[in-house]
């Protein structure tokens, strides 16, 4: 539970202290990669650390990924620019990917079947205790100490995981008759491949245009990246991620529903603080209680979900809660203007946590439900995967959206204000934290006007992803059957 807490703890804390991180280092068209590449640092390495823990141990595993992600916070506080927050990140990632899942691996190992649902709930709740604690701390940081705070925070809570582990987690490592054999090609092309889309989808339109060389030869050598990974992976001996867990309905949908939920969730938490804070001109505490409220509705439908799905289906289930998402994400791109109270933007975003918690628990559990133990690691760790994909391509796709509204109207401001503001898309830091004020009322207006612009396009295009979030759902068959072992 403790070394979850790290994850969970940063994944909330982080998103109502970007406003002020921008404020200090600029950077507002970069803020996106701060998700992006934690997110994707964090996936593709997963499934490197699910065959490691099978010959080398959960212990290892998991004080390696505690000592990985602490040396990035450390990096994090100190970092003095945001590329190097950026790459600092990215180290965050390659340690929560160890962290996370290994830790339910050991779950699994420690427990029988009858206390680990009990056990899981445990560590469940961690998520749901950091969804209050996170948003409310990172608020009050950022405010009235600093932003770096949120990061030195991990420190104690790291050393104390380290420290239980040590004393009280003795581990018995099985002699495996056979070598585990990487596979270093297809972590190579898979992380080659997503790290180039996402490049271009982030810096086309801000770094170059989008109909230049950099496009044209970035996007087409990415998407080209990951149909060698397809072919590396079917040649594999022991696939860094096998490809059946996507070659059935139930499984399919399951994955790319936790796509859709992915983006949605980082959609959200990168741009409802910025829009609560920039636009409505709020402190980031308030900021952080509107995002709370998504991250509340979340954990309580969830505790709800078990109970539907076992009298009506999962699929079912998810549906209904897939109402929920379209129904918040329609008031979000509908109802959130420049006056609109605080009050709404919180009730939208708990209407689409509601959705989310009726709809992911109940895909994740019909995957683990169709196949055996000796698989339901695969499957748990292709749907993690998945999500943490989609979260990454989601922090593209919007930051690309929102870049590009911005750019756009700051390359076209009146011509009253041309000369008084600032040529990028930094001049963001004018309005975050309360700072309106501290420039022209003009000038302030017209970026407040355009981060209100670049928001509302990002509501719009969420909205857009949850209806299509229904064609996911209805690739799963109503009725799930268990799958042959392979």
């Amino acid at each position: 539970m403790l070394s979850t807490g790290l994850v969970a703890l940063d994944s909330t804390i982080i998103a109502t202290a970007v406003p002020s991180i921008v404020r200090d280092l600029g950077g507002f068209s970069q803020f996106p990669w701060l998700f992006s590449i934690y997110l994707l640092t964090q996936a593709v390495t997963v499934p490197l650390y699910g065959r490691l823990a099978d010959s080398l141990g959960r212990k290892p595993l998991l004080y390696f990924g505690i000592a990985v992600f602490l040396a990035g916070s450390v990096l994090c506080g100190a970092a003095w620019s945001m590329p190097v927050l950026i790459i600092a990140r990215a180290v965050q990632g390659i340690g929560a990917g160890a962290i996370q899942p290994i830790s339910l691996t050991v779950v699994g190992d420690l427990y029988t079947v009858e206390e680990r649902a009990r056990v899981q709930g445990y560590v469940a709740s961690v998520w749901g205790i950091s969804a209050v604690i996170g948003p409310a701390v990172g608020g009050l940081f950022s405010e009235f100490l600093s932003w770096r705070l949120i990061f030195f925070v991990n420190l104690p809570l790291g050393a104390v995981a380290a420290l239980m582990l040590a004393r009280h987690f003795t581990e018995r490592v099985r002699t495996v008759r056979r070598s585990r054999r990487l596979d270093y090609a297809g972590a190579a092309t898979l992380t080659a491949g997503f790290s180039l889309i996402i490049l271009g989808l982030l810096e086309g339109g801000v770094a170059w245009p989008w109909l230049s060389t950099p496009t044209l030869v970035i996007l087409p050598l990415g998407v080209a990246m990951l149909v060698a990974f397809v072919f590396v992976e079917r040649r594999a001996a022991e696939p860094v991620l096998p490809l059946w867990v996507f070659g059935r309905r139930v499984l399919t949908g399951g994955n790319l529903i936790a796509v859709v939920v992915g983006a949605l969730t980082i959609g959200l938490n990168s741009y409802l603080p910025t829009y609560v804070e920039g636009v409505l001109g709020t402190t980031a505490v308030v900021a952080g209680s509107a995002l709370a409220a998504q991250t509340i509705g979340w954990p309580l439908a969830a505790t709800v979900a078990g109970r539907i799905y076992l009298r009506i289906g999962f699929r079912d289930t998810a549906l209904i809660g897939w109402v929920f998402v379209i129904a918040g994400s329609a008031l979000a791109a509908i109802l959130l203007g420049e006056n609109t109270p605080v009050l709404v933007a919180a009730a939208a975003a708990f209407v689409i946590g509601v959705g989310l918690g009726l709809s992911a628990s109940p895909t994740l559990v019909a995957a683990q439900s169709v196949v055996g133990w000796e698989q339901r690691g695969v499957v748990t760790g292709a749907n993690m995967f998945s999500r943490s994909l989609g979260s990454a391509f989601g922090a593209a796709l919007f930051g690309a959206i929102a870049n590009g509204t911005l750019a756009t109207r700051f390359a076209n401001p009146p011509a009253g204000i041309a000369a008084q503001l600032p040529q990028n898309e930094d001049a963001t830091s004018l309005v975050m934290g309360g700072r309106a004020s501290a420039g022209e009322p003009a000038v302030t207006g017209y970026i407040r006007d355009s981060l209100q612009a670049a928001s509302h396009h990002v509501f719009v295009a969420m909205a857009v992803l949850a209806l299509l979030g229904v064609g996911a759902l209805l690739i799963m068959p109503r009725r799930t059957e268990p799958i042959a072992a392979r």
